[in-house]
């Protein structure tokens, strides 16, 4: 409600059936505006999203036992804090040098912070790395027992930084110009200064960043399943998408900044993921382009729970018979992330059956956790 009385919020706001309480935005929020940008409704994690692919493997392909498939995909890409430690991977160099060209210019256009200028030094050691919290590896089979592979990561230390740098900045505006807000978190950036253009800049190279992140890693993972499982193709064109990030596009006939916090462009004939939590099912979706929804849809099922209260409802046994039949932890370290902190995928779908088809269903097999 705070956001939608912002006045150069256009329209109005959309949420999705997976909000839930975030910073600067509710999680699951499309926000529309003309001249102006919170960076906190966009969040720290830019370019934040999926990617899919599906294989010519059947269910059939698979060991019996997919432990060791779960040990080299956690030993192939660094989770959590961890990067690659003095060299990037080799799948990350020419993406990297292609992000290199204009990784400088942002440093400099952002004040030369040096925050930035440090984590652009470890960008190309992180670039292939999955991060922790929600973020995820998996290997799913859907309703004909084909085997793809998913994976859910965004822009790691540098999009956090910048994402800071810029919220920080905004809140400083805020405060030289006296402008008093209902929350410090809607601290905007107003169209054609010098910061708003320094922040879409350093956004857009974010959002890069994140989408060559998740490629590189689906690379890795298919090097591992290679070495554990019989010969295959992939399908031409994985699925990548954003579900936290800002573009300019042509809404209601007037040209906007559409920032989907937790939200997948779901314009007609798009492709999406909808991931469910780490023992449920996930949906690869065709949008509808539902116009009221700013051509969009839910980007997963959404907490229920904050990560505190989820570490101290549910055990350890819990989560094995959440997570029954999925090879993944099974460790007090993952209860926040487990399924009964989330609300359920399927209400979640049944929700917003005017935004999406579904045209998969998948079911996760291997899940690997930061």
């Amino acid at each position: 409600m705070r956001i939608a009385q912002m006045p150069f919020v256009h329209r109005h706001v959309a949420i999705m059936p997976d909000v839930h309480l975030g910073i600067g935005a509710t999680v699951g929020s499309v926000i529309p505006t003309k001249g102006a940008i919170i960076p906190a409704s966009v969040g720290v994690d830019l370019g934040c999203g999926m990617v899919a692919q599906r294989t010519s493997l059947k269910a059939e392909d698979l060991p019996d036992s997919l432990a060791g498939v779960r040990a080299s995909i956690e030993k192939a890409v660094p989770v959590g804090r961890a990067m690659f430690r003095n060299n990037p991977s080799p799948k990350a160099v020419t993406p990297m040098k292609a992000l290199a060209s204009s990784l400088a210019h942002v440093v400099y256009s952002s004040g030369d912070d040096a925050h930035i200028a440090k984590s652009a030094g470890s960008a190309p050691l992180q670039l292939g790395t999955l991060g922790g919290g929600n973020h995820f590896i998996e290997v799913c089979l859907d309703e004909s027992n084909d085997v793809w592979i998913m994976l859910h990561s965004g822009s790691r230390g540098i999009g956090n930084t910048i994402g800071r740098h810029f919220i920080k900045l905004a809140q400083d505006e805020m405060r030289r110009h006296f402008i008093h807000l209902p929350d410090k978190d809607l601290a905007y950036l107003i169209e054609g200064s010098e910061h708003f253009v320094s922040y879409m800049r350093a956004l857009d190279w974010a959002q890069d960043y994140a989408a060559a992140n998740r490629t590189v890693m689906l690379e890795l993972v298919k090097d591992v399943l290679r070495e554990h499982l019989p010969d295959f193709t992939v399908t031409d064109q994985a699925i990548n998408c954003h579900h936290n990030y800002t573009a300019r596009e042509s809404h209601f006939g007037e040209n906007v900044l559409v920032t989907r916090k937790g939200a997948v462009r779901a314009r007609e004939g798009d492709l999406g993921i909808i991931p469910g939590s780490m023992g449920a099912k996930s949906y690869i979706v065709r949008g509808k382009g539902n116009a009221d929804s700013f051509h969009s849809c839910s980007h997963g099922a959404g907490r229920t729970m904050s990560r505190k209260e989820a570490k101290a409802t549910f055990t350890v046994e819990d989560h094995a018979q959440a997570t029954a039949g999925v090879e993944c932890r099974k460790d007090r370290h993952v209860l926040d992330e487990t399924p009964g902190a989330y609300k359920s995928i399927d209400d979640v779908m049944a929700a917003q059956g005017d935004l999406v088809d579904v045209v998969h269903t998948l079911k996760q097999v291997v899940c690997v956790k930061g």
